[in-house]
């Protein structure tokens, strides 16, 4: 790393997923620091907001405010007001988990979520919610994955990286073969569906949102849920209202102007990754 701005973010980008926090000794190690300067780092991001510091342990954790402008940005764009009506609907209908990714550069980030199971055993995703999805794994970035040309797929896979980071399920992809043939398999249904691949024990579905005019992809949605309730025959079942939604999501978006001009800017980068 570089820059102190390239540190700095990189410090904030780790304590992102440690709310209980983190000594300065633990970021020096995993982000290879020394600790003299990740702890002026954090030293300055707290004089400017950002962290804070527990005064029993010495850990430092982030405060509310870089949480507090990434939502205010996010409903800015209009995209929560026009999308969770639908994505409620959804989740009520099928009674599972929905989620919502939006293309951003050369990721797919979740910025919606509604629980549709009430009871019984149920996948409550909160710690992915806002964060990237893992593309190789998820049913989301496999859809996604298979509107790629094969090279800018296997291409932007190994930029993230194959495995996901604390494991995956048993049918994760663990070869770009395996991975082909998914997403082979994908292309020719339309839509990707997958059980233990995510994570062990549950199963998703996923279709691609797509721009109303241009055709082109600006996200996915997606149904997930136990394996052992959400099974190949009811996966079937849902695949109709799943690209309802879809088509609805995509319309919806018309109608926020800063959610156009936003995604307007993402499809250029999308295209040079084809």
């Amino acid at each position: 790393m570089s820059s102190a701005l390239e540190k700095g973010l990189s410090v904030i980008s780790f304590l992102a997923h440690r709310p209980e926090g983190a000594s300065v000794t633990e970021i020096a190690k995993e982000l290879d620091l020394p600790p003299s300067g990740v702890h002026r780092l954090l030293k300055e991001l707290e004089g400017l907001g950002y962290t804070r510091q527990f005064q029993d342990h010495g850990n430092y954790c982030l405060t509310l405010k870089l949480a507090t402008a990434g939502l205010a940005f996010l409903n800015r764009t209009g995209i929560p007001d026009l999308s969770q009506p639908i994505l409620d609907r959804l989740a009520q209908s099928t009674h599972e988990l929905i989620r919502m990714a939006l293309f951003d550069g050369d990721s797919l980030v979740w910025v919606g979520v509604s629980q549709g199971a009430t009871t019984g055993l149920r996948y409550d995703p909160g710690s992915d919610h806002g964060l990237i999805a893992h593309l190789a794994s998820s049913s989301c970035g496999q859809v996604w994955l298979a509107d790629l040309s094969d090279d800018a797929a296997i291409a932007a896979v190994m930029k993230q990286g194959l495995e996901k980071p604390g494991g995956a399920g048993v049918s994760a992809p663990r070869t770009v073969a395996e991975l082909m043939e998914i997403l082979n398999t994908t292309r020719r249904q339309g839509y990707a569906c997958n059980t233990n691949s995510f994570m062990l024990g549950m199963s998703a579905m996923a279709v691609l949102i797509r721009h109303p005019d241009t055709g082109q992809p600006i996200g996915t949605v997606s149904i997930a849920g136990p394996s052992a309730r959400v099974t190949p025959d009811l996966q079937r079942d849902f695949l109709p209202e799943l690209q309802r939604a879809a088509e609805e999501l995509a319309e919806a978006s018309l109608a926020g102007r800063s959610f156009t001009r936003w995604y307007d800017e993402t499809l250029g980068r999308r295209q040079a990754l084809k």
